[in-house]
């Protein structure tokens, strides 16, 4: 038997030349040997057995095929909360907080309707649903799976107001009876080009589902069709708030219409322009 310190350098060294190659080691580690951080340091002569050393490995060896680690975790941390992804599923994204973060700060923390469309896992819905504990949120995927995943998620977390629908964009709203009633619609939808998907990091391309990123020729079309449909749904001074991707704010801006106003495009913490907002006229 090898120590628990012996078996997690060993995973150090072999993931070397990833970024994060440190914490992609732990991360892996403490959830293939079911060892939490606390044990690890506070006793560390901690001997580990052969199978989870194995185990270990051979989560290291997928990951240096390009196996994201979230999949081979089970969970992604997001808005300091851990949500179950598989694969099929998008990982979320730390640039698609600031979609958060723009919610709460134009909501007025009151009853409102909120209709998250392609919530995928579920974690933009969830994490609304913690900060804005009055309000009413709608999810919806056209993915089944992405809503089993959503499902489990929302159950984990306890946010019991959250109603899951499966369907094309907008589309369930309608089902609901929520036209002109939402205060807002926030997305996350796909926008990557198909020229652009060969480009993007093995570990996106080969194991990530195309189906939630890649939009069309342009990458706009989801977008488009969102910011042609969204109006409908919204309450007049409802905001419509969405994610984008590089390079894609001016072609944006010219999607938005006489029924819109107070456009305005955020950008993230490494200064691409990431998330537009919009009111309802």
């Amino acid at each position: 038997m090898k120590s628990a310190q012996e078996i997690l350098q060993k995973g150090k060294v072999l993931l070397k030349d990833l970024p994060h190659s440190s914490l992609e080691a732990k991360l892996l580690f403490f959830a293939s040997a079911s060892l939490s951080e606390e044990k690890f340091y506070s006793e560390p002569g901690i001997l580990m057995s052969s199978a989870q050393e194995k185990k270990y490995l051979r989560m290291v060896k997928k990951r240096l095929k390009g196996v994201p680690s979230a999949y081979l975790i089970g969970s992604k941390e997001f808005w300091s909360l851990s949500f179950k992804v598989r694969p099929g599923v998008l990982i979320p994204r730390p640039e698609t907080e600031l979609l958060v973060e723009k919610t709460i700060e134009l909501s007025t923390g009151g009853e409102e309707i909120i209709a998250d469309i392609g919530t995928g896992c579920g974690n933009i819905a969830i994490s609304l649903a913690k900060e804005l504990d009055r309000a009413e949120i709608y999810a919806t995927d056209i993915s089944k799976k992405a809503l089993d995943i959503a499902r489990k998620n929302v159950l984990l977390q306890g946010k019991s107001r959250i109603t899951l629908i499966c369907g094309d964009l907008c589309m369930p709203l309608k089902k609901l009876g929520l036209d002109r009633r939402c205060d807002f619609i926030i997305s996350n939808l796909p926008y990557v080009a198909i020229e652009d998907w060969e480009n993007l990091d093995r570990g996106i391309r080969d194991h990530e589902p195309e189906k939630a990123l890649v939009a069309g020729e342009t990458g706009l079309e989801v977008i488009e069709k969102l910011v042609n449909e969204g109006a409908a749904f919204l309450k007049t001074g409802g905001y419509l708030i969405f994610e984008i991707g590089f390079g894609q704010e001016k072609s944006v801006r010219t999607l938005f219409g006489k029924e819109w106003e107070k456009i305005s495009c955020y950008s993230d913490l490494t200064g691409i322009p990431r998330v537009f907002t919009a009111r309802k006229r």
